[in-house]
């Protein structure tokens, strides 16, 4: 295994899933310009921000991991960035609700392919034991992502309007995709694909067969299920953050533009620390005790979470609230490496790309794309009704949600605690 040709593989994926999240972002990130220039209520800007992306990034998330397992992986992840980066471009020219929703669809559909083939592809690159750093590094994508959205947002939103960044960002997907198509796939996967043709992939057979061994796989394995279970409830809160941006202006008072740049220069070192300590941690952590990486999870999230609520509740808007936005931002990087490296790791090696497809499916769809949604409703009813602060209310009914994944985490990490015994 070339360790330079390893890390450079990891380097570029992440750079694309740094793009990824960019691109994810920039409608939250814009939300208080795109909001008011295209007339949204909150139900359309959650539809937008949730379902309209959601439902067909997870859905098609299965469909591409299935099919991620038998092609060439970075050509088939070089056609997702194109897709995406041209439909983000399309995006900036939308005049209403519509104009928007039909571009977020298949931009979802593009960003589908991306994680599932990435994770995959750089399984055969290093040895399981580092997967945890792998899984942390390779999501530093999410600070990143976050911070240059709102930096983005906040210096050229001003300067260039949401319209003319959109445009910008998709050309430089155009780039990067081509660059993709540089990369070369393993010889064990130019061996299995060899001789074949797109057209003995996509199938129906193959199809089915692919969902009759994820029902097996899934069906067998607790520990991959209570993971599971763990992760879309611990996603609740991160759906209904896309109404942070607005909950910091219209019920904290911040300046629009400034709390991007503030939000972005906090969330920045916070995120990466929090990534690199979770994907390490987990990874130590599991190496010394024996158990899972799911119960590193349970017990950072039981320690972080009173913090977290406090940073909702405080009244306070200088060093207290935003120390606490510090410890969010480091939380929120705790999740990806433990979460996608113990999916990896309880998935089959023929069938990694469909596993980690299906966990995508399930979190984004009811996570992020149910609760993002009806953060937008709640919102909207309570404002409707006059309660005061309805975006604080929204998001701690939310975070108070998001616990239920203690319990969950807490059974996969000691399932796998107790399956090493035996």
């Amino acid at each position: 295994m070339n360790r330079t040709k390893s890390y450079s593989i990891l380097g570029f994926l992440t750079l694309l899933n740094t793009l990824n999240f960019i691109d994810r972002q920039l409608l939250s990130s814009f939300s208080n310009y795109i909001v008011p220039d295209l007339g949204l209520t909150n139900t359309q800007y959650g539809i937008l921000s949730g379902l309209a992306f959601i439902i067909f990034y997870s859905i098609m998330g299965v469909i591409m991991g299935a099919i991620a397992d038998r092609v060439h992986r970075p050509k088939f992840m070089a056609f997702g960035v194109l897709l995406w980066s041209l439909l983000t471009a399309v995006s900036g020219m939308a005049k209403n609700f519509w104009m928007l929703f039909l571009p977020r669809i298949f931009i979802g559909i593009g960003e589908s392919v991306l994680t599932p083939t990435s994770l995959s592809f750089l399984s055969e690159h290093f040895p399981r034991k580092n997967m945890g750093f792998v899984a942390g590094f390779y999501y530093l994508a999410v600070p990143l992502g976050v911070t240059l959205s709102f930096y983005i947002a906040g210096f050229l939103g001003p300067v260039w309007g949401w319209r003319n960044c959109f445009y910008a960002l998709g050309v430089l997907g155009f780039f990067l995709a081509a660059l993709m198509l540089l990369f070369k796939e393993t010889p064990k996967r130019e061996d299995a694909i060899k001789n074949k043709t797109i057209k003995h992939v996509i199938t129906k057979k193959i199809f089915l067969e692919s969902i009759r061994e994820l029902r097996i796989i899934i069906k067998e394995s607790y520990q991959l299920r209570m993971t599971i279970y763990g992760s879309i409830a611990v996603h609740f809160i991160l759906g209904a953050l896309a109404f942070d941006q607005l909950w910091l202006v219209e019920d904290k008072g911040f300046d629009r533009a400034e709390i991007l740049i503030i939000s972005g220069t906090i969330g920045l070192p916070a995120g990466i620390l929090g990534n690199l300590f979770g994907g390490i941690g987990s990874d130590y952590y599991t190496k010394v005790t024996g158990k899972g990486r799911q119960m590193f999870l349970f017990w950072c999230l039981l320690i972080f979470t009173p913090f977290i609520l406090l940073y909702r509740l405080t009244d306070d808007t200088g060093i207290i609230f935003f120390s606490m936005m510090f410890l969010g931002f480091f939380q929120w990087g705790c999740l990806y490496g433990p979460i996608t490296s113990s999916i990896q790791e309880l998935a089959p090696e023929k069938n990694k790309a469909l596993v980690l497809a299906y966990y995508l499916f399930l979190t984004n769809l009811i996570g992020i794309g149910l609760s993002t949604t009806a953060a937008g409703i709640m919102t909207d009813i309570l404002i409707a009704n006059n309660v005061e602060n309805p975006y604080s209310i929204t998001l701690l009914a939310f975070q108070s949600l998001a616990a239920l994944c203690l319990p969950a985490f807490y059974l996969a990490g000691n399932a796998s605690s107790l399956s090493a015994k035996d």
